[in-house]
């Protein structure tokens, strides 16, 4: 069953809305930032004048400096949330500003483009162009996190089950309208995308600890506090100085043991800290929500942990490391070393990973997961036209009824119906060049990967059942590989072919199959590898402008059919309407494009 959504409010009203109250908040924080600003400059020069006054006219007592010197702490301190609250302004206002230009189309090259996800191997991701400038990841992606990355990165590249697409599409359902905590993801802190690196924080959390002997730590701890104590009584009574140096002398040994150890420990957690101190920004704000769709209140869940939450978790590590730093200071230095201060800091580490640690990665995980509804929620609010797919347990089929490609601003997007049910299988495409053959592999193939990873799709209304996707569309040759295109092209198909032993149906996207070898070989290449297909349970679209190719259909009646787009002159130029039609195309138009380009034929 569909889930049926509330499309208010109106997306582009409602961030039109909120833009101009936080650049409003962000301009009087702004002057309230200057007016501190020239606040704190009076009372330093106020000050200054009773200094003056003081040392020269010993009026007043230097005692009344004290009352500048706080007001000036005090003014200091409201200036920087002054600084902060116009930042945190500021960045919401780009929040709004990123949304509207995803409104009006006006989004690529300005977000996150996931080129670390790209694989040429990949049986669809280069052909429907989900990562890179312009990609369907750039347009969707909102995550402020690499778990948050990675998991919308792996939705797209396999399809998900009919239980957990429906479980998906609640959870985008419930969180389409909390605009308010996608505005507080976006302004959180720093760069977390930039820091947080998923892989390496899960494998440190949950190494096998170096320093694990409880009793040795509080042995340490009672060594250390005892060296303390002997120096105070040295510097008290005087006499017994030799149980310090005694001390002294084992603290060095105990140091001297530890030192690799301890040396290990605190290098590798150095980074891992970093990150989880970005993250615990996120797991702070996840922490305070509330959710109902089962899949989202799981995922909160997942935070939960006996005693302090996550985000507590992460602070107790993070106060670790600042009593790490302060030891480094050059006053406290001298103290550091008679307490065994790394040695105890290092002990305190491994004592958090072995309580802690095995959290990191379900902590990860349910960040990941929660990152990427929220960016397919994002894409759902500002696409209020845009349905949820209706996935159908049995059968092998598609139906999509005025499909268009999400990546083609509403304006310009020309739809098309396409009904791959029962006995018909494959539809083979037929028309001139530019008429819309390729762009409709692609509408087809996106909005299948849409459906499957729990995301609406633009269409008026689409079914379809579980499927596995693939498609040979941009296929290039590589130098680096010594291939061809057509050796790159059959080894897709093979790779294809391999999908069809998989339990999911294959929906295959061919795009002018063959056309690397002569008509002869193609027309029987084609025809075979088509029927191959169809054999195997598989439904798809194949391409072509060479109309020898539009035979298969014959021989696969039933189920194959011929389709086509058409071409028409236009005050003197060629003109499509992108409309697909049934039947052969009749014309070509490779003559016409080539005079328009000043070619004499």
């Amino acid at each position: 069953m569909n889930v049926t959504t509330d499309r208010s409010p109106n997306p582009r009203e409602e961030y039109e809305r909120r833009l101009t109250v936080r650049q409003h908040a962000a301009a009087l924080q702004d002057r309230r930032h200057r007016r501190i600003a020239l606040l704190r400059l009076v009372v330093f020069a106020a000050a200054a004048l009773m200094a003056w006054s003081s040392l020269t006219l010993s009026y007043p007592s230097l005692w009344w400096l004290t009352f500048p010197a706080v007001a000036f702490i005090v003014l200091m301190i409201l200036q920087e949330r002054a600084r902060q609250a116009r930042l945190r302004s500021e960045k919401a206002a780009a929040f709004y500003q990123r949304g509207l230009a995803r409104v009006d189309g006006r989004w690529m090259g300005t977000g996150e483009q996931g080129d670390r996800f790209r694989d040429p191997s990949h049986p669809y991701a280069e052909d429907l162009d989900l990562f890179g400038k312009g990609s369907l990841f750039e347009l969707i992606c909102a995550a402020r996190t690499r778990m948050g990355e990675g998991t919308l990165a792996a939705w797209f590249k396999g399809p998900a089950s009919p239980r957990e697409v429906r479980e998906r599409q609640s959870a985008i359902e419930e969180l389409r309208g909390r605009l308010d905590l996608r505005e507080e993801l976006a302004v959180l802190g720093t760069d977390i995308r930039a820091g947080v690196n998923p892989e390496a924080l899960s494998n440190w959390a949950v190494a096998a600890p170096v320093l694990i002997s409880r009793r040795t730590r509080i042995l340490i701890a009672l060594l250390a506090a005892g060296t303390v104590a002997s120096l105070t009584a040295w510097g008290i009574f005087g006499e017994i100085r030799l149980w310090f140096l005694t001390m002294l002398l084992v603290d060095g040994i105990i140091a001297l043991i530890f030192r690799r150890k301890v040396v290990q420990v605190l290098d590798h957690a150095e980074h891992p800290v970093e990150d989880l101190a970005l993250l615990s920004q996120v797991l702070g704000l996840l922490e305070r929500e509330r959710f109902s769709s089962p899949l989202l209140a799981r995922l909160r869940n997942e935070l939960d942990s006996e005693g302090l939450p996550p985000s507590g978790q992460i602070g107790r590590l993070n106060r670790i490391i600042v009593l790490l730093d302060s030891g480094r200071n050059q006053l406290f230095a001298p103290l550091a070393a008679l307490l065994l201060w790394k040695t105890q800091i290092a002990f305190a580490v491994e004592a958090w990973r072995r309580r802690s640690g095995p959290l990191v990665p379900r902590w990860l995980e349910a960040v990941g997961e929660l990152e990427a509804l929220c960016s397919l929620a994002g894409y759902s609010y500002e696409h209020p036209d845009d349905p949820f797919p209706e996935i159908l347990e049995e059968g092998d089929g598609f139906v999509g009824e005025k499909l268009g490609h999400p990546l083609i601003p509403e304006n310009r997007c020309v739809r098309n119906d396409v009904r791959l049910q029962g006995e018909l299988q494959v539809l083979l495409v037929s028309g001139s060049n530019m008429s819309g053959k390729s762009t409709l592999l692609r509408t087809v193939g996106t909005n299948a990967v849409l459906a499957l990873a729990g995301a609406p799709v633009r269409a008026a209304s689409l079914r379809l059942t579980p499927l596995s996707v693939g498609a040979s569309i941009r296929i290039m040759d590589s130098l680096q590989a010594g291939s061809s295109r057509f050796y790159a092209e059959i080894t897709r198909l093979r790779q294809l072919v391999e999908l069809t032993k998989e339990a999911r149906p294959l929906l295959f996207l061919l795009d002018e199959l063959l056309h690397g070898t002569n008509s002869h070989d193609r027309r029987i290449g084609a025809e075979a590898i088509v029927k191959g297909l169809a054999d195997r349970r598989a439904i798809g679209l194949l391409t072509t402008h060479d109309l020898a190719l539009a035979h298969i259909a014959d021989v696969l009646s039933p189920r194959a059919a011929n389709v086509h787009f058409e071409d028409h002159i236009e005050n003197g130029e060629i003109a499509f309407d992108y409309l697909l039609r049934s039947g052969i195309v009749r014309r070509s138009n490779a003559l016409e494009l080539m005079r328009s380009v000043g070619l004499e034929v």
